[in-house]
């Protein structure tokens, strides 16, 4: 079993990157804003990996933290979540606001996931909430008193996107000391900008 890679970055796609270990380029699937992290093409790179057999065809999955591998293999054991709906979670959250999502049972951020439906995101909640509250539980209380999660309530309830909503929460920083309706306002001139 491949638990892990480390080597060279030697290209990215959309949804993979190539890493030249020992002279051999092992495509790995990594969840999308990841490739964005990486750093660039030619720099040292270690992914946590999961080797699955999908249909005789062999797919490498990898992930720069150990949280995000052990939330992709938590969502593969959920029936009637594959790879492909297990990525796109960990494409459209960061590992901690998937694990906060699920653990507080919030569905409609789960189903606003392309492909996930209310009755998938349903199964995912009743499946992992109890081990996710127990394994997340000190990011949890964290997040829900951070401002930020407010900020990022309040742009998706004005129809941004999920990516959009993360570049506008990144360039706001550390302004802890403004109110939510001022966060709310620089976040909403960053992508007015964009």
């Amino acid at each position: 079993m491949i638990t892990s890679v480390h080597g060279i970055l030697e290209s990215m796609g959309a949804d993979h990157v190539v890493v030249r270990v020992g002279g051999i380029g092992l495509q790995v699937y990594v969840p999308g804003p990841v490739t964005e992290t990486l750093g660039a093409v030619g720099q040292q790179v270690t992914l946590y990996t999961i080797f699955l057999l999908r249909d005789e065809v062999p797919m490498l999955f990898g992930f720069p933290t150990l949280q995000g591998k052990r939330l992709f293999d938590l969502l593969l054991g959920v029936s009637g979540v594959g790879p492909r709906l297990a990525m796109g979670i960990l494409s459209a959250f960061a590992p901690d606001e998937a694990a906060i999502a699920i653990a507080s049972g919030n569905t409609d951020a789960l189903s606003s996931v392309r492909g996930i439906g209310k009755r998938t995101a349903a199964r995912v909640v009743v499946d992992l909430q109890a081990k996710l509250q127990k394994e997340w539980e000190a990011a949890a209380p964290a997040a829900a008193g951070d401002t930020h999660g407010d900020v990022a309530a309040a742009l998706q309830a004005l129809g941004y996107s999920t990516p959009e909503v993360r570049k506008a929460i990144a360039a706001l920083g550390d302004e802890a000391g403004l109110s939510l309706e001022e966060q709310v306002r620089h976040a909403l001139q960053q992508l007015a900008k964009e």
